[in-house]
Formats: structure tokens, C-alpha cells, sequence
């Protein structure tokens, strides 16, 4: 494949990968590399694309790092590193995916969207921490809006809501909330609020600093408590 027909941060997310491999003395670039790297590094979207999914992120990220360190190794590394045959295999069904849906270019998500499919082990371990093709594939045309990879840019979940604003969802998700502390009679407020059957939009006003933040923080990180509880 020519790495030309990557979007820009695919070919970013290769250089890491490759980085890694030669980093641990393995005999070939692996699909676990190229997931790792993916994950490793929010501007790739690939973490977004996967919480979307339902995926659980953190611990498929120790999956493959712990898959990494039995992968074998060289004794005397030349330096050079070639694609494994699970890799130019999963790299040709993403070329293939690509034309089928009109992508000029080829871009993560689509890498990600073959890959979960895939029998090698990248492709069972995202298996085994919740994610499919089916959601994979909703998630990935819910970020695409319907349109194809037409530009070296790679479309992300980065539209300018998500730029300029924090997805507290997707943090609580991903275990990146601190705990709340005295805070409670707010965020009972809100939750009592929330109940309401109309005019039920909490509104939370005052000047930068004063823990506005924390209040919807700690109202999200309840909810992911009470779901727990609930089972």
C-alpha cells in the first residue's frame, strides 16, 4: 500500500507504531503496534471512535500492551522492520473497504473498523473488550456525516462543539474524573432539577474558577455510580 493514500495523522500514527516495534526489538510491525499507537495519542481519534463504540479503551489498552511484550523479539536488531502478514492483510481489506465507500484517502477509523473483524490478535482482543463492527461501524458514519475521506485531513468526533468543549461522557467513560468533594447540595440541586418534567435544564452561572465544572463532573461520575449499583 502507498502510504501516500494515508490521511496525515494515519501516517503520524505508523511513524509511533513503528517507533514502538523497533522500541521492544520485535521482528515485524504488527497490528497490535499500529492499535497501540492509535490509542496512545488523542489527536488520532481513535479512543473517541472506540468509548462511541462502547469499547471499554483503558482496559483494551493494557490488553495490547501486555500482547506487545510477548510478541517475539530479535536478538541482534538491525533496525529494519517489515509488515507482518496480519498487517498487509488487514491494510489490503482497508483499501478495499476504502474504495467501496468512494475514500480517496485511507484514515484510523477505517483501519479500526477492518481490524475489529480480523481473527489476528488486535482484532480479538477489541472483541473481547466490547466492541464490534456493528457499533464500530455506526460510530464511524455518525463522525464521517455521510462522507467519504476525500482529503489527507482525517474527519475526527472533533467538530468545533467538541474543539472548544469537554465531553464529560466520554471522560467518565474513560476513568479520567477526579473525585468531587463538598459539592453534594449542587449536584442534588441538579439531579432534582433533571427530574423535572418541564422546565427541567439546569443552569449553572458564576465567574471562571468557582467549580462549575466539578458540579456537572460530579453529577456524571453519580450516574456512572448508579448504573454500577444497579448491575
Amino acid at each position: 500500500m502507498r502510504i501516500d493514500k494515508l490521511t496525515t495523522s494515519f501516517q503520524q500514527a505508523l511513524g509511533a507504531a513503528q517507533s514502538v516495534a523497533v522500541g521492544k526489538d520485535n521482528a515485524n510491525l504488527d497490528p497490535l503496534h499500529v492499535l497501540h499507537a492509535l490509542m496512545s495519542e488523542d489527536e488520532f481519534g481513535a479512543k473517541s471512535l472506540m468509548l462511541r463504540s462502547g469499547g471499554n479503551v483503558n482496559k483494551l489498552h493494557q490488553l495490547v500492551d501486555d500482547a506487545i511484550e510477548k510478541l517475539p523479539k530479535l536478538n541482534n536488531p538491525s533496525g529494519e522492520l517489515s509488515a507482518s502478514s496480519d498487517l498487509q492483510r488487514i491494510f489490503n481489506l482497508t483499501d478495499k473497504e476504502a474504495q467501496r465507500r468512494g475514500d480517496d484517502f485511507i484514515a484510523s477509523d477505517l483501519f479500526l473498523y477492518t481490524l475489529c473483524e480480523d481473527k489476528c490478535a488486535a482484532g480479538k482482543l477489541m472483541h473481547q473488550t466490547g466492541l464490534s463492527k456493528k457499533n464500530l461501524g455506526a460510530a464511524l458514519d455518525y463522525v464521517r456525516g455521510g462522507k467519504s475521506q476525500n482529503s489527507p485531513e482525517q474527519k475526527q468526533d472533533s467538530d468545533t462543539i467538541s474543539k472548544y468543549m469537554i465531553d464529560v461522557t466520554e471522560k467518565a467513560e474513560a476513568g479520567g474524573l477526579d473525585p468531587v468533594i463538598g459539592r453534594d447540595d449542587e449536584i442534588r440541586r441538579c439531579i432534582q432539577i433533571l427530574q423535572r418534567r418541564t422546565k427541567n435544564n439546569p443552569v449553572l452561572i458564576g465567574e471562571p474558577g468557582v467549580g462549575k465544572t466539578a458540579i456537572v463532573e460530579g453529577l456524571r461520575k453519580g450516574f456512572t455510580i448508579l448504573r454500577f449499583l444497579r448491575g
